[in-house]
C-alpha cells in the first residue's frame, strides 16, 4: 500500500469507528443525508440515471425501481458517472493483470459470474479508500489494529486471481505496517499449511470452507499457528465449521459478510449475537419474492443495496440474490447498526424439487446442512443432476455413514413433500473449487 493510500484508509477507519458510537437517530440522520448526496451526484452525472429515474427523483427510497446487474452491464458506458469510462477498455484493461489503477485513478473488480453474467466495478480513490477501511473495521473489531506504529501479519486464504476484489485489497494493503500473506484456495492444501507456518499470521482470514480445512489441520498437528482472530467470509458458515475452528484456535471465527458490489456488508463483532449491518456505508433491504419487505425472524428471497459511498456507478436498490434473514437480537456493545443472524446463501443455491402434485418446493441448504453436517467427513457438496442428487464427501468411504446419510436425507426431504429424487454418493479426495477457489456447498446442471 502507498504511504498516502495507508494514511486516507487509517483516517477512514478511525471515522467508521466514531460511527460504531453513534445512537439510531444520528444513524438514521447520516444514512439520510448521504442517501440525498448519492441521489444528487447520480442525477447530475448519470445519463443512465437521468432516465431510469425521470419523475421519481422526490419519491423515497422504497419507491424506486429496482436495479440489476444485467441492467447496469448493458448501459454500463451511460451508467457510469465518468464519460472517459467505456466498457470495451475495461474489459481489455481486465486482461492485463495489471497492479495499476485504470486510467490512472480507477481500482477495477469484477464478480466471477457465478450468478450469470460477470459485473465490472469500478471506484476512484475516495471509493477504494472505504472499501479498505471497510474490511479494516472489521479486523479492528477483532482486535487487529494494524496502523504506523503497530504491525500486524494477515494471512488471506481466497483468491488470488487479480480481478476478484479480495485479490484487490490484498494487494492494496500489502505494506511494511501490514505484512500481508495472500494465499490462493486453490493451491495444495499442503503448501497453504506450509506457507501459513512459516509466516506465522496474527489474523487469518479464509473462505469459510477452508477455515474448516485449516481447523482440521490444526487440530490433527499439521497446521501451527496461533492466531489472534480468525475471520470467514464468502461461504456459508456452518455451525459444524464454526464449532471446529474455535476448538483449534480457542475462540469462534468472526464472520465477514461482504460482496464486490459494495464491500462489507455486514459483520460479526466479538459479542458474535449476529452480524451487523454496515449502515453507514450500505442500505440492505430484506425483500421476498414479491419484492416486500421481510419481517425479522423470516429468510428473504433477495436483497437490495444501496452504496451510500459509490459514486463512480452509483448502485440505488441494486438487486443481489442472497437469502438472509433480520434479527431482534440486540447486541450488548451498543452498536445502533441492525442485525442478521442468518444467512443461508445465494438464491441460485436454493434447489427447487417436484412434489406429487406436480409443484415444486423450494429446499433451501440449511436442510442439507442439518443432515450432513452430522457426518465426519473432510467436506461435502450437492448437486442437482438429470438423474438426481448426487453427494461428494471427501474423506475414505464409510458404508455405515453412507446408509446413514441417504436414510436421514430422504427422510427430511419426504417430510417436506417433494418426490425424493435418485440419491447418489461419490467419496472424493476434494471438493472442485471454482476458479476463485470458492466450493458452492449447493449447485444445479439443470
Amino acid at each position: 500500500m502507498n504511504f498516502p493510500l495507508l494514511v486516507r484508509v487509517l483516517a477512514k477507519r478511525r471515522q467508521l469507528a466514531q460511527h460504531d458510537q453513534w445512537t439510531r437517530r444520528q444513524l438514521e440522520h447520516h444514512q439520510t443525508k448521504a442517501l440525498e448526496r448519492l441521489r444528487a451526484y447520480a442525477y447530475a452525472k448519470s445519463p443512465f440515471y437521468q432516465k431510469f429515474h425521470k419523475g421519481l427523483e422526490q419519491q423515497p427510497l422504497s419507491e424506486l425501481p429496482v436495479l440489476t446487474k444485467a441492467m447496469m452491464m448493458e448501459a454500463f458506458d451511460t451508467f457510469v458517472t465518468d464519460p472517459n469510462v467505456h466498457l470495451k477498455d475495461v474489459e481489455s484493461y481486465l486482461t492485463t493483470s495489471s497492479n495499476e489503477p485504470f486510467l490512472g485513478r480507477y481500482w477495477v473488480s469484477a464478480t466471477s459470474g457465478s450468478t450469470g453474467r460477470r459485473g465490472i466495478f469500478l471506484y476512484n480513490l475516495s471509493e477504494w479508500t472505504t472499501v479498505i477501511a471497510s474490511y479494516a473495521r472489521v479486523y479492528a473489531w477483532g482486535g487487529i489494529n494494524a496502523g504506523l506504529t503497530r504491525q500486524s501479519k494477515i494471512a488471506l486464504v481466497s483468491t488470488t486471481t487479480p480481478w476478484h476484489q479480495s485479490a484487490r485489497v490484498g494487494a492494496s494493503v500489502q505494506s511494511p505496517f501490514v505484512p500481508t500473506l495472500r494465499l490462493d484456495a486453490t493451491q495444495p492444501l499442503g503448501e497453504t499449511i506450509a506457507a501459513l507456518n512459516k509466516f506465522q499470521p496474527e489474523a487469518l482470514v479464509a473462505y469459510a470452507s477452508v477455515g474448516r480445512l485449516l481447523a482440521l489441520a490444526q487440530l490433527e498437528g499439521q497446521l501451527e499457528i496461533a492466531p489472534h482472530s480468525v475471520f470467514t467470509s464468502s461461504e456459508v458458515l456452518t455451525e459444524e465449521s464454526r464449532s471446529l475452528i474455535a476448538k483449534a484456535w480457542g475462540k469462534p471465527p468472526m464472520n465477514v459478510y461482504a460482496a464486490t458490489e459494495t464491500a462489507t456488508i455486514a459483520a460479526e463483532c466479538e459479542y458474535r449475537v449476529g452480524m451487523h449491518f454496515f449502515e453507514d456505508l450500505v442500505i440492505t433491504e430484506v425483500v421476498d419474492d414479491q419484492y416486500r419487505p421481510v419481517p425479522p425472524g423470516e429468510y428473504g428471497e433477495k436483497i437490495f443495496v444501496t452504496v451510500l459511498f459509490s459514486r463512480t456507478q452509483p448502485l440505488i436498490r441494486y438487486e443481489m440474490s442472497d437469502s438472509i434473514r433480520l434479527t431482534d437480537e440486540i447486541c450488548p456493545s451498543g452498536k445502533p447498526y441492525a442485525l442478521i443472524d442468518g444467512i443461508q446463501g445465494r438464491h441460485e443455491e436454493v434447489l427447487h424439487l417436484p412434489t406429487p402434485s406436480g409443484e415444486t418446493v423450494a429446499i433451501h441448504p440449511n436442510v442439507f446442512h442439518d443432515v450432513l453436517d452430522l457426518i465426519p467427513t473432510g467436506g461435502w457438496q450437492v448437486i442437482l443432476e438429470p438423474t438426481g442428487l448426487r453427494l461428494l464427501l471427501v474423506g475414505v468411504r464409510n458404508r455405515d455413514d453412507e446408509l446413514k446419510l441417504l436414510s436421514a436425507l430422504r427422510e427430511s426431504l419426504t417430510a417436506r413433500g417433494v418426490n425424493v429424487p435418485p440419491l447418489f454418493i461419490a467419496w472424493v479426495e476434494a471438493i472442485p473449487r471454482s476458479a476463485v477457489g470458492k466450493t458452492p456447498l449447493i449447485k444445479s446442471t439443470l
